[in-house]
């Protein structure tokens, strides 16, 4: 019997993280939105183009969330994206409000399931996911720094004209200007990358990462990206369909790994059926651990200015 997989959000990541996961043909799909006709549409179009993918997965479309019940995984992608100009700060109140209400829609539905936000800004989404639900860490947690990283190998492989996989890296921090690219742990083919890349080269190129995703919007001018966003959570999807035990940079809490305490940033983890199965603790450099602690500080801004508005 296939896994079943909803996706919340038809817009560009939603549903090419919908088609991606029905292409693979191992679970089926639910895609949902508040608009209608247009979860409806986009998922018949997917289906229609099953026997040409080989997928006999099922997708369908829905504006209502019990057709989602029995999910094994949700990934809520709904939300506002970001503009030219436009920070992922600005984004805060209107997808808090946004996330809030599908996180319940969601645990109502499937209480067992586990959830994986996309939603910006990312860890302060997921924050406010895991409070609104009263799920564990390891049931809920966010997507960013699979993205974030593979933006980071992207550019080390092209700028050393290598395979992608030979490059080895972690971004860790918050899902935005205080990310932390890690140049110590960094290899490609086992050669650290400091031995390859001089340091002034290799310090852009940790620069274009972090404002990799703004270097995207600023060129489509009307959206963001969401081919590499979408890739992502479906590496995650996958890792916990399949029980990989695969060892990811993902948002979760922390509770004193890392010298961080209740908050969600970007560290790796152990992915698996169980979710977040376990906290990878890297050995940081005095920089790398002064650098993760002032993104996490930048998050806890976000998380403060959400818990003010709460109170």
């Amino acid at each position: 019997m296939r896994k079943k997989v909803t996706v919340v959000g038809a817009g560009n990541v939603g549903a090419t993280t919908a088609q991606r996961i029905f292409d693979g043909g191992y679970a089926d799909v639910v895609l949902v939105d508040i608009v209608e006709g247009l979860p409806q549409g986009k998922a018949l179009d997917m289906l229609e183009s099953g026997p040409v993918t080989g997928s006999d997965s099922s997708i369908i479309g829905t504006n209502d969330y019990k057709d989602t019940a029995g999910s094994d995984v949700t990934v809520i992608t709904s939300g506002i994206a970001r503009k030219p100009g436009m920070s992922r700060d600005d984004l805060l109140y209107t997808n808090m409000d946004i996330v809030g209400s599908v996180i319940e829609q969601v645990v109502g539905n499937s209480p067992n399931g586990i959830v994986v936000a996309v939603t910006n800004p990312l860890d302060a989404m997921t924050q406010h996911a895991l409070a609104v639900s009263g799920k564990s860490r390891n049931q809920i947690f966010g997507m960013a720094g699979i993205l974030d990283t593979a933006r980071f190998r992207s550019f080390l492989a092209a700028e050393l004209n290598v395979s992608v996989q030979d490059v080895h890296a972690y971004v860790l921090g918050g899902h935005g200007d205080t990310m932390v690219p890690l140049v110590g742990p960094t290899n490609v083919g086992g050669i650290p990358i400091a031995d390859l890349i001089p340091k002034a080269r290799l310090d852009e190129i940790v620069q274009r990462t972090r404002d990799g995703g703004g270097e995207i919007v600023a060129l489509l001018k009307t959206g963001s990206a969401y081919y590499a966003p979408s890739a992502a959570a479906t590496q995650m999807v996958e890792a916990i369909l399949f029980d990989k035990k695969q060892i990811l940079p993902c948002c979760v809490r922390l509770d004193g790994e890392y010298g961080i305490d209740g908050l969600c940033v970007g560290v790796p983890v152990k992915l698996g059926e169980g979710g977040v199965e376990e906290i990878i603790k890297l050995n940081l450099t005095s920089d790398e651990e002064a650098a993760l602690k002032r993104s996490a500080d930048a998050v806890q801004e976000l998380v403060d200015v959400m818990n003010n508005r709460k109170s």
